[in-house]
């Protein structure tokens, strides 16, 4: 039974999953690869690599994508959810592996993670978690193994039956806040997120997926839908119609400036809110419902 499986949701990621994969197998860490319908050679270069390959005939979103590659990674004890654009350092893997035996209690650990510039990413708030005063957004970074609010879903262990026991990520959600909202389920089941300062990995930040158009429409179109979902999830303020009204006006001077790079952002955001507030589903938008 081997004690840690990865699973790499990966989407036309052929430029960065060498890396990634070539990080996972020097520390020891099996993959399991899940192509969201790539359209370039991403199958074919996890395959190359060792990883086990599993093909989705469409696009199935994040969290969607990931509870079937933790459903592939039958006998692991922990699994490894790793984004395509995050390299392990040596010896993280056994590190969190250490630092679960050192915190049973622990529902989720979480790597260090290293942007691109040298800071490392550390939520200093959510939210999902309006108990949580931070209104500055304010960082102050921990200097070792320390409890947390929230954990980003670039690079995070979980064991296996907790993740399937609370059913995974949730499948309503297409992309962004899949990560809070497992996060705030597995605090509320009363386990421990941790920190884990001496696993370190690399992320690229926004490298996961090669470019293409529509992109930034598509992601703020779900970045919206998905803060109102998982708003009205926990009975928080619904923030469509405030979306719409900060983000309309700023729509309509970019298209009139005929800035496509804004039309896509702003447009995007009221267009996500506006589906939210009418009660459209995000797989609906995808296909997928």
């Amino acid at each position: 039974m081997p004690d840690l499986v990865a699973i790499v949701v990966a989407h036309d990621s052929a430029d960065v999953l060498p890396t990634c994969l070539a990080a996972l197998a020097r520390e020891g860490v099996p993959a399991i690869v899940v192509d969201n319908a790539s359209r370039d050679a991403t199958a074919a270069v996890a395959e190359a690599a060792g990883a086990r390959v599993v093909r989705n005939a469409r696009n199935e979103g994040y969290g969607r994508a990931n509870n079937i590659g933790v459903r592939a990674a039958e006998g692991a004890a922990h699994v490894l959810i790793v984004n395509p654009d995050v390299e392990l350092k040596a010896g993280a893997a056994s590190t969190l592996l250490a630092a679960a035996r050192a915190w049973p209690d622990a529902g989720l650990l979480a790597p260090r993670i290293v942007e691109p510039d040298g800071r490392y990413f550390y939520q200093p708030r959510s939210l999902l978690a309006p108990y949580l005063t931070n209104p500055q957004g304010r960082r102050d970074l921990p200097e070792g193994d320390a409890c947390a609010p929230f954990l980003s879903g670039a690079c995070f262990m979980v064991k296996r039956d907790l993740f399937l026991a609370l059913r995974g990520f949730d499948e309503a959600i297409f992309l962004f806040y899949e990560d809070d909202d497992l996060c705030r389920r597995i605090a509320e089941s009363g386990r421990a997120l941790v920190h884990v300062h001496a696993a370190v990995v690399l992320h690229g930040r926004g490298r996961s997926s090669a470019p293409e158009r529509g992109r930034m429409f598509r992601s703020r179109w779900h970045q919206a839908w998905s803060r109102a979902y998982v708003s009205r999830k926990y009975d928080l303020p619904d923030p469509s119609l405030p979306t719409m009204i900060v983000n309309l006006p700023k729509a309509a001077l970019a298209a009139l400036a005929f800035r496509r790079a804004g039309f896509e952002r702003y447009g995007g955001s009221v267009a996500g809110a506006y589906a939210a507030w009418r009660g459209r589903g995000a797989l609906e938008r995808e296909g997928l419902s």
